[in-house]
């Protein structure tokens, strides 16, 4: 297990949304321990919460701390990562669960993880047909006849666009859009409560992206409670599914919002935010300037400021979140800008 620590006293960001959650963070920061003393700050302070029937997409750089989110959420830190805060899944607060909750009873349960490496995620020395039969065997309960069980693990293949023919190939000799599909699939297997996918759509062209967005949402739309949190570079993955975005810079949340107000008018409200989006080959395609700040030497103040045309001397000290936003200067929101017309 991970060390906790205190949790901070800053005030959080707020997005609830008008269903109960499946998944509501509260605090959450981590901490890596280096050699001499030194902290890196990965992770500090994010809050939001993921309803039934939703998905949030969380968005950022390279390094901003992103699957490190998701990594504390499944219990996958190393052990020199220190945590605060809680991460409520129901009532099982994941931040104080211990490896054995995480294996008996969370990962592909009550979280099903679509990885970020999936080559790296698959068991080398076993076929794709062999791995989805164990985890329909273990996780939906299928131990009828050897043609029950083969005919669930096709269903299952089947549900991430995993060709047939490729099933009792190993990892090994899969593409990288295929290893993509066949980790997928295994996350999809026990239809549980929160879908956690780390960069889904890496390796595939843009009808498999499309594809496979849509087939997680859909694990979200059948009901019973189910969510989706997706971690992504693809913006256009993300505008396509997602309700909500939270966008993460340096280890911090500094953006919830609706993802149609977020990519349609009058955009989002962070100057980082909307950098983001100007970068789009279909929009401005003019680069975020600069380099994000190294998360073991952040500033006291606002992480973006050295980048951001809209700094001032007000960017020195930390913003408090104003509504869902933590920044000190703002872009307008819809309703400030309805009532300019």
């Amino acid at each position: 297990m991970t060390e906790r620590a205190p949790v901070p006293s800053v005030p959080p960001v707020p997005a609830v949304p008008s269903v109960s959650p499946v998944l509501s963070v509260h605090g959450l920061s981590v901490r890596f321990r280096l050699p001499g003393g030194r902290r890196v700050a990965a992770v500090t302070d994010a809050r939001f919460d993921v309803a039934a029937g939703e998905c949030l997409a969380l968005i950022g750089e390279s390094g901003c701390g992103k699957s490190v989110l998701a990594s504390a959420l499944l219990g996958l830190l190393p052990g020199n990562a220190q945590t605060a805060g809680r991460a409520l899944l129901g009532d099982l607060d994941l931040l104080a669960a211990d490896e054995r909750t995480f294996a008996r009873t969370v990962r592909g349960r009550l979280i099903g993880l679509v990885p970020q490496s999936p080559a790296a995620y698959l068991t080398p020395v076993r076929t794709v047909r062999s791995q989805l039969e164990e985890t329909v065997a273990e996780l939906t309960g299928v131990r009828g006849g050897r043609r029950d069980l083969r005919e669930a693990a096709e269903a299952a293949a089947a549900r991430a666009a995993f060709p047939p023919d490729h099933l009792d190939r190993h990892p090994h000799e899969l593409s990288g859009g295929l290893a993509q599909r066949a980790a997928t699939a295994l996350a999809l297997v026990g239809d549980a409560p929160l879908l956690l996918a780390d960069e889904p759509t890496t390796g595939l062209d843009r009808d498999l992206v499309d594809r496979t967005v849509d087939e997680l949402r859909r694990h979200v739309d059948k009901g019973a409670g189910r969510a989706l949190l997706m971690i992504t570079h693809d913006l256009a993955a993300a505008e396509r599914v997602a309700d909500r975005i939270a966008v993460m810079y340096a280890g911090r949340i500094v953006e919830l919002a609706d993802a149609r107000t977020f990519f349609g008018a009058p955009g989002p409200r962070h100057p980082y935010s909307r950098g983001l989006l100007d970068a789009l080959p279909d929009r401005a395609f003019t680069p975020v300037p600069g380099l994000p700040p190294e998360l073991g030497a952040l500033p006291d103040g606002c992480a973006f400021a050295a980048r951001c045309d809209r700094a001032t001397d007000a960017c020195a000290v930390l913003p408090p979140p104003h509504r869902a936003v933590a920044c000190h200067h703002p872009h307008a929101a819809l309703t400030e800008a309805v009532d300019r017309a």
